[in-house]
């Protein structure tokens, strides 16, 4: 190992506050020094600490550097310590996680980090003969090997240097540097065990759940109201089923700080724990999924035991792939250093990480931006390439670790998405005649939090989309990388050794891989874009003038020198959409064309594309058939050879029939019924099931060469697939949210009112439920649902204040920037910044974030920084005095309670996307009242946005929409108590000011 690394004990420390760069020099010096002063100095200091370099290096307007890094950053040194464990990527989130008292920290100066980097080495030291320090020694001489600057540090604290030999080597029966990345080797195996026997079906009764939630909330634990009532209606959701295809549903509003988190997981634990089955929770936001994770800890505070009886549900992509990280290891010797630190460090969160989640699990946000983004999405399987029982790491695999715990739990937090696409297949398995244990054990109890988003959810699940991205990716599935350096594997490295040698297999898999070069072939983006660009351009062919050399597949396209060439069919079909979108589409006046989406309607189809459709259709159907052929007869190997097969071979053989229904037949399937929608459109005047439309997209900041184009289709009401696929495996299911309803007919009647008056009311409140009802899917199922609400318990009155500015031109975003930077510096930071675009977005920070840094209101934001937004919130809850501006993920979901957050700043009325699929939804389920169905969007939207703001008793804010045409019929959308007034900006800062007080 090499040792002319620098030391971190006498080193230099740099922070950043508000009045420039905070300076710890070599000498114990302390400076406050400018950009300026400080990049020049940086030229001739000794490698000095910081925290976070990416984002050091922008504030001093530096390239953010590489790796191995030209710094010694604590983030780094802090994931080899503690190396599954998430903090806020700051001085003070670093020092907080780390015990530091809160007013030790002060103002994050750079005299913190020298106690910081003894922190996290006496933690370290104390690993020196601990289980793992021959895995720590290996790993430490392979960082050293690759150059990372924090190896002298780490050897010396391990004590290392008395082990190794002359040559930096480490004793011969001694783990060695290159084994320690190989992770695959040394992780724990799954086992299989017997099936678990179906649940039973004992009711339960509030009384119980309600006695569950005392002990889950614990002496001295907040009192609100409500929150047991909420446990006691969610108890009927759990009742025993009647009769099949017919759950008991419970639609329950439960305002914001109901606790209805709590509240369900009392109910859920209870009858899970008394008749022996699993109940999936599911939500549609990350932020939502791990807050739900965190409140089992009150359930299960052991950690062993939570692990039995709770386990975090995401799709395969977001796992760590062995067999993805097995190859980049070996070939890491070929590539710059940067990579191998990158993959120690990951081998060192591998050997520490409860479940192997890469994304929002306990592999920290920022890593990506520390290491490479690049890295982390290398070692994943995002493209579906998982040869399941083929892989040599089948029964170490993260994934399947926690399929089989799912099992076996009685908690199951998942998301909306993988839900649905669990039942959806639950309910093809059955109607296949599959075995039982292909529908991984669907359960029967379900809970949707965040149940106002089940809509969106359902029309991203259930639609379809024939686009060129989609079908060259389904290509690269079947075909590999086809000869280019890639590690992707075709359908015969992924069926391997099961078709061999069997020509009722081979044959059909022969015949796909055949068909599937009638998809778009490499390079496909880029002559679509050049399609423009050729003169004279030939038509497509007749779909019966056929090359007999092409295996029929291809149309034959005369080329000038009348030579006949071959014309891929999916591409050729793509041009044509594309010609028809930029003839019929509107740029809504955008003078930069190089980004962004345009969209026209299917019909009336341009003269060719009926007939590149037809001929698209015949190859679809050359291609999907023996795929249905090969996964029947796959299939069918289960019975005929059931005495000889293997249990590995037997797993192998149903994870490949699942993946070819899912991932192509399903697919395909989907594509032909859409090319039929050419020729049979709805009659007009007619309702329609489904939504079909074009859809043209640029990739922002890229060249016109970079976009896709494609058909798509969408259900009318993306509810109706919802509610078919759930109404077979669940029995009950509890939908909640904080906004189900639509506030403007939400009002209790009051008792001076009229007789007549009191019934209009009724009318309003029974129609808000019917609102409800169809846009979470519970009108669809046969049984009424069961109707709940509960309101907050905040006195929004008191805790609040609300306003309108009036004098801000919405169109300047000069004029926008400066409204949020002047109201931003009036609370003292702790402000949320709500956009509707993520291009307003950047241009707003872009010109307050200096601004804001020399008040010491550190700014942060979604689609700037290079962080998740699980770590942008960490950072914001943990800096109280810092700035965040998000979309639509930051409005929905996020949790800060207490003084971190208290101004949320919308930038205007959150009008729903007036697109193609809004336009034809808004006149088929408005029942007419067109404006309404648009209001109450927007009204949802900004009650989740109000619904940030408060999150507990003692909290106070301010909430301002800066978008002067709002109109009074949205502001039923804010909660009883909050008051709206209309101000100018100047009026409105001095409300703030007065209102909160210690904030400033």
């Amino acid at each position: 190992m090499q040792t002319s690394f620098p030391s971190a004990h006498d080193a230099p420390a740099l922070t950043a506050h508000h009045r420039g760069f905070s300076v710890l020099t070599e000498d114990g010096e302390f400076l406050t020094l400018s950009a300026t002063e400080l990049r020049e100095r940086l030229y001739t200091m000794p490698c000095p600490l910081v925290v976070h370099a990416p984002a050091f290096a922008r504030k001093l307007g530096l390239q953010v550097p590489g790796q191995p890094s030209p710094w010694l950053d604590l983030l780094e040194l802090f994931a080899f310590v503690y190396p599954a464990r998430t903090v806020a990527p700051t001085p003070r989130g670093l020092a907080l996680a780390l015990g530091v008292e809160a007013d030790r920290i002060g103002q994050a100066e750079a005299d913190l980090l020298p106690l910081l980097v003894s922190l996290l080495l006496a933690e370290l030291a104390r690993h020196k003969t601990g289980p793992q320090a021959d895995f720590l020694a290996a790993l430490t001489v392979r960082l050293g090997q690759a150059g990372w600057p924090w190896a002298g540090t780490v050897a010396e604290t391990l004590g290392l240097h008395d082990k190794l030999g002359p040559k930096g080597n480490l004793p011969e029966d001694a783990m060695q540097p290159g084994d320690a990345l190989r992770i695959w080797r040394i992780l724990p195996k799954w086992e299989e065990v017997a099936p678990r026997p179906p649940p039973a079906s004992h009711p339960i009764t509030p009384a119980e759940a309600r006695a569950r939630l005392t002990t889950l909330l614990g002496e001295g634990a907040e009192s609100r109201a409500g929150q047991a009532d909420f446990a006691s209606v969610s108890t009927a959701a759990f009742e025993p089923s009647t009769m099949r295809g017919n759950p008991a549903v419970v639609l329950a509003e439960a305002g914001t700080g109901t606790g209805k988190t709590l509240g369900y997981l009392a109910p859920a634990s209870v009858w899970a724990e008394r008749n022996g089955g699993s109940v999936w929770i599911s939500t549609y936001t990350r932020h939502l999924q791990r807050q739900i994770e965190q409140e089992t800890h009150r359930l299960f505070p052991d950690d062993a035991t939570r692990r039995r009886h709770v386990v975090l549900r995401k799709g395969r992509e977001n796992y760590l792939c062995l067999l993805n990280m097995e190859e980049a290891v070996n070939s890491a010797g070929s590539r710059p250093a940067g990579v191998t630190i990158a993959l120690a460090m990951l081998a060192r969160w591998g050997r520490a990480t409860a479940d192997g989640d890469l994304t929002g699990g306990d592999l920290p946000g920022w890593f990506g931006d520390l290491f490479g983004h690049g890295n982390i999405t290398g070692v994943a399987d995002r493209r579906g390439e998982c040869i399941h029982g083929a892989c040599p790491h089948y029964q170490r695999c993260f994934v399947e670790h926690t399929i089989r715990r799912a099992r076996e739990a009685d908690l199951v937090i998942a998301n909306h998405a993988l839900v649905m696409a669990q039942a959806a297949y639950s309910e093809n398995a059955m109607a296949d005649d599959a075995e039982e244990g292909e529908t991984d054990n669907t359960p029967s109890r379900y809970v949707f939090d965040e149940g106002h988003h089940l809509a969106d959810a359902a029309d991203s699940a259930f639609s379809a989309e024939l686009s060129g991205l989609e079908a060259a990716e389904l290509r690269r599935w079947l075909l590999g990388a086809e000869g280019r350096r890639s590690r992707a594997r075709g359908l015969k490295r992924r069926l391997d050794d099961l078709v061999v040698g069997l020509p009722k297999l081979e044959t059909p898999l022969d015949a796909a891989l055949m068909a599937a070069r009638a998809l778009p072939a490499p390079g496909w983006s880029t002559r679509l874009a050049e399609a423009d660009d050729l003169e004279d351009e030939p038509s497509p062919a007749e779909p019966e003038e056929l090359l007999p050399q092409a295996d029929g597949l291809f149309p034959v396209v005369q080329a000038a020198q009348s030579e006949p060439v071959l014309e891929n069919p999916t591409e050729a079909f793509l041009k044509l959409l594309r010609q028809q979108v930029l003839a019929r589409s509107q740029e809504r006046g955008r003078t930069d064309h190089s980004y962004g989406a345009l969209e026209c309607d299917l019909h009336p189809l341009l003269p060719d594309l009926a007939v590149s459709g037809q001929a698209l259709a015949r190859a679809l159907g050359r291609l999907v058939e023996p795929l249905r052929t090969l996964a029947e007869r796959l299939h069918a190997r289960l019975q005929d050879e059931a005495e000889t097969l293997d249990s590995v071979t037997r797993g192998r053989i149903e994870a490949m029939v699942r993946a070819l229904r899912r991932r192509a037949i399903t697919r395909l399937d989907a594509w032909i019924a859409m090319l039929d929608a050419l020729e049979h459109p709805e009659p007009s005047g007619s309702t329609p099931s489904h939504i079909h439309f074009l859809r043209l997209d640029r990739r922002e900041k890229q060249r016109m060469g970079e976009q896709d184009v494609g058909l798509h289709r969408h259900w009318l009401d993306p509810t109706v697939p919802f509610a078919a696929v759930m109404a077979m495996p669940a029995q009950g299911m509890l939908i909640t949210s904080a906004t189900l309803r639509d506030q403007s007919d939400n009002k209790t009647p009051a008792p001076h009112l009229s007789a007549d008056q009191d019934t209009a009311l009724s009318d309003l409140s029974e129609r808000a439920w019917e609102a409800a009802e169809a846009r979470t899917g519970a009108n669809h199922f046969p049984a009424p649902a069961i109707r709940a609400s509960l309101s907050s318990p905040f006195d929004y009155a008191r805790q609040t204040r609300t306003f309108i500015v009036n004098d801000i031109d919405h169109g300047s975003i000069a004029d926008l920037s400066a409204a949020y930077r002047t109201l931003f510096q009036a609370s003292g930071g702790g402000g949320l910044g709500l956009f509707t675009a993520i291009s307003r977005l950047r241009g707003v920070y872009s010109r307050i974030a200096p601004a804001l840094e020399e008040s010491g209101l550190p700014l942060y934001a979604q689609h700037v920084d290079a962080m998740d937004n699980a770590t942008l919130v960490d950072i914001f809850r943990t800096e109280e005095h810092a700035c965040l501006l998000g979309t639509d993920a930051m409005r929905d979901g996020v949790d800060v309670p207490g003084n971190a957050l208290r101004l949320v700043v919308f930038e205007r009325v959150p009008w729903p996307r007036p697109d193609i699929l809004h336009r034809e939804r808004r006149i088929h389920l408005s029942g007419g009242d067109t404006t309404g169905y648009d209001d109450r969007i927007a009204r949802l939207k900004l009650r989740q946005a109000f619904g940030r703001l408060i999150r507990s008793q003692s909290d106070r804010g301010v909430f301002v929409l800066l978008d002067r045409r709002t109109p009074s019929r949205l502001l039923s959308a804010f909660p009883p108590g909050a008051e709206v007034r209309r101000m100018g900006l100047a009026d409105t800062v001095r409300e703030i000011e007065a209102f909160l007080p210690k904030a400033l």
